[in-house]
Order: C-alpha cells, then sequence, then structure tokens
C-alpha cells in the first residue's frame, strides 16, 4: 500500500468519524460500518438513524471539485440499501467548503458507466447536513430544476 492511500484512507476515516458526531450531536443514533469496502458484499461507511428514517451514506473527503462513482459501487450502495430499509446517501466533503449529501438516485451520469458528483452540483441538488435531518428545507432556485 502507497503512502498516498494512507493518506487518503486517513482523511476519509477522520472524515466518516466527523460526521458520526455531527449525527449524534444532533440527536440521531450513527454507527460507522467496519470493513466497508473491503468486502465483495454491499456495504456502506455510516448507517444513521433518528426512530423514523434509516440514512446508507457513502462518505467522500475530497480536496478536488469532482469525485466520480463507477457503475459497480453505485449498485452496491442501491443493494444495501433496500436491503437494509435505509435511503441511499452520498455524504461527500469539499476541502475547505464542507458537507452536502447527494442521494444516490440523483447522481448526475458521467462518460462510459460511471457517476459524477461536481461542487457545483452538489450546491445546486444536493442538502446541507440541516436539511438532510430536517431542521429546516432550503428552496433552491434553479432554472434547471
Amino acid at each position: 500500500m502507497g503512502k498516498k492511500r494512507i493518506c487518503t484512507k486517513k482523511k476519509g476515516t477522520k472524515a466518516e468519524r466527523e460526521l458520526f458526531h455531527l449525527f449524534w450531536d444532533n440527536g440521531w443514533g450513527c454507527a460507522r460500518v467496519a470493513g466497508s469496502g473491503s468486502t465483495k458484499r454491499p456495504s456502506t461507511d455510516l448507517v444513521a438513524g433518528n426512530g423514523s428514517r434509516v440514512l446508507a451514506l457513502e462518505c467522500k473527503a475530497i480536496k478536488t471539485d469532482k469525485k466520480y462513482f463507477d457503475e459497480d459501487s453505485v449498485k452496491q450502495m442501491l443493494s444495501f440499501s433496500s436491503s437494509f430499509g435505509a435511503e441511499p446517501w452520498i455524504a461527500i466533503r469539499f476541502d475547505n467548503i464542507g458537507w452536502f449529501f447527494v442521494p444516490v438516485d440523483n447522481l448526475k451520469e458521467s462518460k462510459g458507466k460511471s457517476s459524477m458528483i461536481s461542487l457545483d452540483f452538489a450546491r445546486k441538488k444536493g442538502k446541507t447536513f440541516e436539511e438532510l435531518i430536517g431542521k429546516f428545507e432550503q428552496i433552491k432556485l434553479d432554472k434547471d430544476s
């Protein structure tokens, strides 16, 4: 395993823990899933719930302005969420900007069989943490909506 991979893994773990604490600090239960991404079985990074909703979250922390998701990882996320009875979400944190949450079925298709979330797309179509947990809903004025 190269040094870059270790740094990326540490960054991802730190982001998952940050989000884990955000849920608990706002009255939601949350669990990190051990071994997510290291098995052939569908899995997710976090599962969070508040008694009426269950969220399955795939967490990404990136320094660029876009993240690509291959077709298989999207299918696995949908499969896990369906079998668990959870809403499938991508939780993406852009460095120096913050968290955005995008439903997996709203991912923007890119070239080939992959999907993509850009910062611009996340700002237009994603939710903030407060919106995700229902503290408030922001009406987005977008001519493409």
